[in-house]
């Protein structure tokens, strides 16, 4: 399809071999003029009057200039035979007959439902563009004037001074590492089974104690109820550990 803008001479300049190029700025090539004019005389496009179409089509190519354009002049050419086809007599006995128009016709609502996508694309584009405006208004960078320094070093130190007295100590804490002494909370767990059946948590490690000091109490009492020597129990959440002696008996 020629895109259509016509020159003083009607030509459009450019090497032998190049087709006629034409840019209209209503139309989008002879299809889109047909179009327009089936509209502009409301006529019913299943039933064109090809006839006065066809005149109306040469008048536009007139006025606009198109004589030259091959589109526009095939169109013209097309129209002229359909109209020549339609009126040659119909051939006595057969009851089918192919409208010469049905080929324009199927070829103009192929291109008009594309052009009301197209409008639709348009107007959604726009839509957006209205919407989503672009309101980025770059801000206006001022120059930074470079000015020299006007203090003087005792000055400079001075100011240094008061910021470091100002300025509050960082406290530096010792953090002095303990060893988790399972071993030895084994033997105080032992000692304690020995001298009850049933003993509790805070027997063997008592209120109050440190955390590496509870952290060795419960994997003392872990390690003995592995390897069999006692039996730990919780009634309930929350509640007292239990610790009760297991009898050789019982364990093996």
């Amino acid at each position: 399809m020629d895109h259509v803008t016509p020159s003083a001479s009607g030509a459009a300049a450019g090497p032998p071999e190049q087709g006629f190029v034409v840019d209209l700025p209503h139309y989008s090539g002879p299809l889109d003029l047909l179009l327009s004019l089936i509209r502009d005389e409301k006529v019913d496009i299943y039933d064109i009057p090809v006839a006065r179409i066809c005149q109306q089509f040469i008048v536009r190519m007139h006025s606009l200039k198109l004589d030259e354009a091959a589109d526009y002049l095939e169109m013209a050419a097309r129209l002229l035979r359909i109209k020549a086809q339609m009126l040659l007599p119909r051939p006595d006995g057969e009851d089918t007959w192919e409208d010469p128009r049905a080929e324009l016709v199927r070829r103009l609502l192929e291109y008009q439902q594309m052009r009301e996508v197209v409008d639709v694309l348009e107007r959604l584009g726009e839509d957006r563009r209205n919407r989503f405006a672009r309101t980025f208004v770059p801000a206006s960078m001022t120059p930074v004037v470079q000015t020299p320094l006007s203090l003087s070093l005792g000055e400079l130190l001075g100011a240094v001074d008061r910021v470091l007295r100002h300025a509050q100590r960082p406290e530096i804490h010792q953090v002095i590492s303990r060893p988790i002494d399972v071993d030895g909370f084994i033997d105080i767990v032992r000692a304690v089974i020995a001298l009850r059946a049933v003993a509790r948590f805070r027997d063997v490690v008592p209120p109050g104690a440190e955390r590496w000091e509870v952290l060795s109490g419960l994997l003392a009492l872990l390690e003995l109820a592995r390897r069999g020597e006692l039996r730990l129990a919780q009634l309930r959440p929350f509640a007292s550990v239990e610790i009760r002696r297991e009898l050789a008996g019982e364990a093996a």
